[in-house]
């Protein structure tokens, strides 16, 4: 079941969020100061692109690691994350006016705490 709702995410919309996620990260990258933003919009991309069977977990952080992934996530709230949040909002109320696109309406919404704070967040796979 995961496979096919991976598949359908993929042709209805899935496959274009990764890629600009992942064309984000690239400029990102750009810079010295940006290459932390970009890998975590690769990550991003990554997780867009088949979400259905992972979710997301806490990654322990503590003393200097900790306090520069506060940071990060403070200035990724600010310039990056609202608007990405804001389109998964969107889209997750576009997708949950059809039955049929509620599965897809839950995934944009499990996606809202990555897009807001990536840093110190990554996924596993579902039991």
């Amino acid at each position: 079941m995961t496979l096919l709702a991976n598949l359908l995410w993929i042709v209805f919309g899935g496959f274009v969020l990764a890629i600009e996620y992942w064309i984000g990260g690239l400029f990102l990258c750009v810079t010295v100061v940006g290459i932390p933003f970009g890998m975590q919009a690769f990550k991003l991309g990554s997780f867009a692109l088949l979400p259905f069977g992972k979710q997301l977990r806490d990654r322990p952080a503590s003393g200097v690691g900790g306090l520069l992934q506060l940071v990060l996530n403070i200035v990724w709230l600010v310039f990056i994350g609202l608007p990405i949040a804001m389109t998964h909002i969107t889209a997750a109320i576009a997708c949950a006016i059809s039955i049929i696109g509620i599965p897809f309406a839950i995934q944009h919404v499990k996606m809202v705490p990555l897009a807001l704070l990536p840093f110190g967040k990554d996924w596993k796979e579902a039991p």
